[in-house]
């Protein structure tokens, strides 16, 4: 399997902007989503998929949206796709939003390599900017999705590595919509 981040992004490198609540993060970037492109990104990105990793809070806020929706066709696949939660604060009690695997915080990127190592398609990290960071750092991404809003937030949450590491990354695809977001894929290089 194959680690696949797909994230909303400002052009300063923002996914969450500054005291945004967890259930509309991401509501700085709905003015820019064109369901055509932008949506039809994120469904091809899900259709590939095999599973979803996410953090804590990330799913929390996906398991209190996503099964009210149960009926429409993206919500349906989000509920029915299993689902891997980073967490060291949730129980096997708390995982109400089936299937769900709990990953305990200790052991995640050991469970995560475990993952790669496995056959199958994509897997899916959505948002979870803290686990995203985690993964570039450990060198476990292969591809990311950055759908880029034309906005300047001037602060807030980062998914990018702060360790000075170079990562060269190679441009894909880059689709543009008609206000202004873009979606560009990008798979990671090997180094020599």
């Amino acid at each position: 399997m194959r680690i696949v981040i797909s994230v909303f992004i400002s052009l300063d490198g923002v996914v969450q902007a500054p005291g945004e609540p967890l259930e509309d993060t991401g509501g700085w970037s709905r003015p820019y989503v064109e369901p055509e492109v932008v949506g039809g990104a994120l469904d091809g990105a899900l259709r590939k998929a095999d599973a979803l990793l996410l953090g804590r809070r990330t799913w929390q806020a996906m398991a209190r949206r996503w099964p009210r929706l149960a009926g429409e066709p993206f919500a349906d696949r989000m509920n029915a796709i299993p689902k891997y939660v980073v967490s060291g604060t949730l129980g096997e009690a708390d995982l109400t939003w089936r299937p769900t695997t709990l990953v305990p915080a200790g052991g995640a990127v050991r469970r995560v390599r475990d993952l790669c190592a496995s056959e199958g398609g994509d897997v899916l990290v959505l948002g979870s900017p803290t686990l995203a960071r985690t993964l570039l750092a450990e060198g476990l991404v292969e591809e990311l999705i950055l759908t880029r809003m034309p906005v300047l937030l001037g602060g807030g949450t980062s998914l990018f590595p702060t360790d000075g590491v170079q990562r060269p990354l190679q441009l894909v695809s880059t689709v543009t919509a008609k206000t202004g977001a873009e979606v560009c894929v990008y798979r990671t290089v090997a180094e020599d």
